[in-house]
């Protein structure tokens, strides 16, 4: 079986919800998401407020809701590795804006000692990350009907221009359409708080 195919098959068992193939694509692209986002967290007050991994997490969160609702078609993995890190540098650029506002601003944020920090749970394991049907059945509630019927051609695998021709639409305008449902309900959910891409 070729890299390509073997890519496209995981591909898809990850948009159909399946932990394995969820936890192997974590597994696999973690690394390069994690690294650039380490390099790019420059300042220290921001390191202070900001863990790399919370960040990887919330970006991979993100990704494996955005695939179970059909958002993402990739043939190679060099796409994947580019949309991965592109969240995660457009994640790192938010936080550091925030965090830079005067009312959140981290030169304000004084030192502490140690023991007063509350010790953080477990981090949660790329299963639990990729977990996402009660996200998925939330994120899909707040959907018109129309949008609902537009994610179901998307999951099921349709083309833009499969869908856009049964709609009597162009594939760009199906395509906005879709774009705008799944941005407007990030953002309600606060599931992405940003452009990712």
């Amino acid at each position: 079986m070729s890299r390509d195919t073997s890519f496209l098959q995981l591909m898809e068992r990850v948009r159909q919800g399946d932990q394995a193939a969820a936890t192997e694509l974590h597994r696999t692209y973690s690394e390069p998401v994690q690294r650039l986002i380490r390099v790019r967290m420059t300042s220290d007050g921001l390191r202070r407020q900001l863990d790399s991994s919370d960040v990887c997490q919330s970006v991979f969160a993100d990704f494996f809701v955005r695939m179970a609702l059909g958002q993402y078609d990739f043939s190679e993995p060099a796409q994947l590795v580019k949309l991965l890190t592109t969240m995660a540098r457009n994640r790192v650029i938010y936080h550091a804006e925030r965090h830079q506002a005067a009312i959140r601003d981290v030169r304000r944020v004084e030192p502490a000692a140690v023991e007063n920090f509350d010790i953080a749970a477990s981090k949660e394991t790329p299963s639990q990350i990729a977990s996402t049907r009660e996200l998925v059945e939330r994120f899909e509630s707040r959907l018109t009907d129309d949008e609902r019927s537009l994610v179901g051609q998307r999951r099921a695998g349709k083309t833009w221009d499969e869908i856009g021709a049964e709609s009597g639409r162009t594939a760009d305008a199906v395509r906005k359409q879709y774009e705008r449902a799944i941005g407007r309900v990030s953002r309600e959910l606060g599931l992405s708080d940003i452009a990712d891409g």
